[in-house]
């Protein structure tokens, strides 16, 4: 029997309760405040260009940011806005580092809540209470904290927060969600416009329509339901978990890393191992080692990895059995000369 569109109704309920699991992960102060998109990108570009931009205004972000958070707020330079990307590396603490930065002119703080290749955590309440003491907006990538360790947007003083599902949320490609706090919601300037993005979404016939007063505004057309689906089905098993046990048992698997790799001969570790400065990421590098071969090696022997800061990042997941951690430390103990 073809079934077609007949459970429709019944599918929505899923993109219902996938917003109200997302509030409940990044505590929301409403499920008003998320919206699906395709992607990070897309939810960076949601902001990037719905900003009032005046020329001369200047951004600041860092120089270890994914190039999603980074290209799109470079491609503002045409309308007189500054990039500034804060040197994580240097003197002092990252997020000093970011603060030296920034001026009277600064709009907008960009950052990841954690770096996708070095691993470092950033304080990100720290920087929450230096963007509200300046007026300044704050947007954060959490793609790599997410569904990793807790986050409490209302805490941290973020106005955007956006996250790829595909990562630590377990979920499909083709689906992130994205924050955006009502206090600068109606300030944001819409550029996509359909059906599913106004007030009154199911009446078809209205020749008068009004955008949506929540953050289905950002959402201009249908949703990705399979990607919906599938979701709100992997945070329910993180929340079926706990977060609070699925940050400890991803903290833990790191710990266990930075221990085992430390033990080494030479080994570097590249991500901070001091507390609150890490999440899931390990990334380590040996001198007078190619890296492309180690990576080629490991993923030959079903290692996943990455080659990543000149290094080899790890992200073992709260599932992760410690078995599997002593196989791939044993691989590339075996490789090291």
């Amino acid at each position: 029997m073809v079934l077609g569109s007949f459970h429709y109704p019944r599918w929505m309920q899923a993109e219902t309760a996938l917003r109200c699991r997302a509030q409940k992960l990044l505590n929301a102060p409403s499920n008003d405040d998320i919206a699906f998109t395709k992607n990070t990108s897309e939810a960076l570009s949601v902001v990037a260009y719905g900003i009032d931009w005046k020329e001369g205004d200047n951004i600041v972000g860092t120089n270890q940011e994914f190039p999603s958070n980074r290209i799109v707020w470079e491609s503002l330079s045409t309308k007189g806005i500054e990039f500034r990307k804060a040197d994580l590396g240097s003197a002092g603490s990252p997020e000093d580092a970011l603060f030296s930065m920034a001026d009277t002119r600064t709009r907008l703080i960009a950052i990841s809540s954690v770096q996708f290749s070095t691993g470092l955590r950033m304080n990100i309440e720290r920087v929450g209470d230096f963007c509200s003491e300046r007026n300044i907006l704050l947007c954060v990538d959490a793609i790599q904290s997410l569904g990793a360790v807790q986050f409490d947007v209302q805490k941290s003083g973020a106005h955007f927060v956006m996250a790829d599902g595909h990562k630590w949320m377990l979920g499909p490609e083709g689906l992130a969600l994205f924050y955006c706090s009502s206090e600068v919601r109606d300030g944001l300037s819409l550029h996509q416009f359909g059906w599913h993005m106004v007030e009154d979404m199911g009446n078809f016939e209205q020749e008068d329509w009004s955008i949506a007063r929540t953050s289905r505004r950002f959402e201009c057309g249908s949703p990705n339901m399979t990607g919906i689906h599938a979701l709100n089905a992997s945070l329910s098993l993180l929340f079926e978990t706990e977060m609070h046990n699925v940050e400890r048992e991803v903290l833990k698997r790191s710990e266990y890393l930075f221990d085992a790799l430390s033990s080494l001969s030479a080994i570097e570790l590249i991500t901070p191992r001091e507390p609150g400065r890490y999440a899931g990421i390990v990334t380590f590098r040996k001198k007078g080692v190619n890296t492309t071969a180690l990576y080629e090696y490991l993923m030959k022997h079903k290692i996943l990895c990455a080659p990543r800061a000149g290094g080899i990042r790890l992200s073992p997941h709260f599932y992760t059995p410690f078995e599997k951690l002593d196989e791939a430390l044993g691989k590339i103990a075996a490789f090291l000369p």
